[in-house]
């Protein structure tokens, strides 16, 4: 009999109770503005900048609307001006050139590596045409980021690191985000905690979190904010510095606060339901595991794994017999976005040179989702499936 998977993919878990307790008693007090407090009151989302600093090891956090808004903020608190190019992966989504283009500044795109990660050969050889480096660990996949940062440093770039994807990771133990000057984390719904929409900004920079905390919209509240740098860096950056408004809200603060207070347990879930995943897909014919470096502290929360060399045809029908038997898989290769997949050659706004090596890469990689809600049984029969399905067309073509 065939086994059919009948998990929805696209189903997380339910907001944690004491979050929903929260959260009912910021919507019974009606100030669910961050700085509409009550005398002595910090309020949620001043206690989640504290509580995220904390986690991270950062000086400081700034909660704000969404992550593709930290990385935008992140951008211009370090000085990006229009015109300017920033350097960033090949292999990432449309947020983060988004996030570059929203200030004027032209994306310069850096290859990937059969480990999903930044081609930093590459980005030794593009080093000298940008100043700034917007990094994305794409789908949790974090590189050397000891050469990374010696590139980066020799050849005087600041590190922007997108961290949407490795909330709760780390290269040899120390936390993404806390690389370069700026970490920037993404809370919607399918990230590690879940806001619906929201987003953390972290630094240690005196200036660039005053800069940050004006650009999100502070109305010279910043007193009030959870994590403050000192009055005279504000009295500096305050009058220059426009009001790009994109606060978080006491609600979201309220639910994502026991999110936080979970987040190494849901971690560690999120790994045993990968290692699952990956040990049943190894040996595959055809098929390439994406291998996992020593240094990695990583959060399975999907897993990625490539066809190399496959064409098109042979691709979309593994997509379409695992979809049959319940399987979603998504395609980065595919010559038009669909959903959340896209090319680095997709955003028309972006110009690019073709990478012969990355292009490779990209037209292999599928990628899943591994919802929380998913058992470890789950995770077993859906990597039978993908074993199965994938063997098959490999088989098939092989004659």
């Amino acid at each position: 009999m065939t086994e059919i998977f009948k998990g929805n993919f696209t189903q997380q878990e339910p907001i944690p109770e004491d979050g929903i307790a929260a959260a009912l008693e910021v919507m019974r007090s009606g100030r669910l503005h961050r700085y509409n407090l009550a005398p002595d009151e910090p309020g949620e989302t001043a206690l989640l900048e504290r509580e995220f600093a904390a986690y991270t090891g950062a000086t400081y956090a700034l909660a704000v609307a969404s992550g593709g808004y930290a990385l935008a903020t992140a951008l211009r608190a370090v000085g990006v001006r229009p015109d300017d190019r920033v350097l960033t992966n090949a292999f990432t989504l449309a947020p983060v050139p988004g996030a570059i283009a929203s200030v004027g500044a032209v994306p310069v795109f850096v290859g990937v590596t059969q480990e999903l990660t930044i081609d930093l050969n590459d980005l030794q050889g593009k080093a000298d045409l940008a100043d700034i480096l917007m990094l994305s660990h794409m789908r949790g996949h974090l590189c050397d980021m000891e050469r990374l940062m010696r590139i980066c440093d020799d050849a005087g770039i600041t590190v922007i690191e997108d961290c949407a994807h490795t909330m709760g990771a780390a290269w040899k133990g120390r936390a993404s985000g806390r690389w370069g000057k700026v970490g920037c984390y993404s809370t919607q719904t399918y990230k590690h905690m879940n806001s619906g929409e929201g987003g953390l900004l972290i630094t240690d920079e005196d200036e660039i979190a005053a800069r940050a905390t004006i650009l999100s919209g502070s109305y010279m509240l910043y007193g009030r904010n959870g994590t403050v740098p000192p009055e005279d860096v504000f009295e500096r950056v305050k009058y220059e510095t426009p009001n790009v408004s994109g606060r978080m809200d006491h609600l979201r603060a309220a639910i994502l606060r026991p999110q936080l207070a979970r987040l190494d347990a849901q971690c560690a879930a999120w790994n045993d339901r990968y290692k699952v995943v990956e040990d049943g897909l190894r040996g595959t014919l055809g098929l390439t595991v994406v291998e996992r470096p020593e240094e990695e502290t990583y959060v399975g929360s999907s897993i990625q794994f490539l066809l190399l060399d496959w064409g098109d045809s042979a691709i979309d029908e593994v997509i379409a017999r695992c979809l049959k038997r319940g399987v979603e898989l998504k395609w980065f290769g595919g010559a038009e976005p669909v959903g959340f997949t896209s090319r680095y050659d997709s955003w028309r706004y972006a110009p690019s040179e073709a990478m012969p090596e990355s292009d490779r890469i990209l037209r292999g990689i599928l990628d899943m989702r591994l919802p929380l809600t998913f058992s470890l049984e789950d995770c077993a029969l859906i990597a039978r499936i993908i074993r199965a399905e994938v063997g098959a067309v490999y088989q098939a073509a092989q004659g």
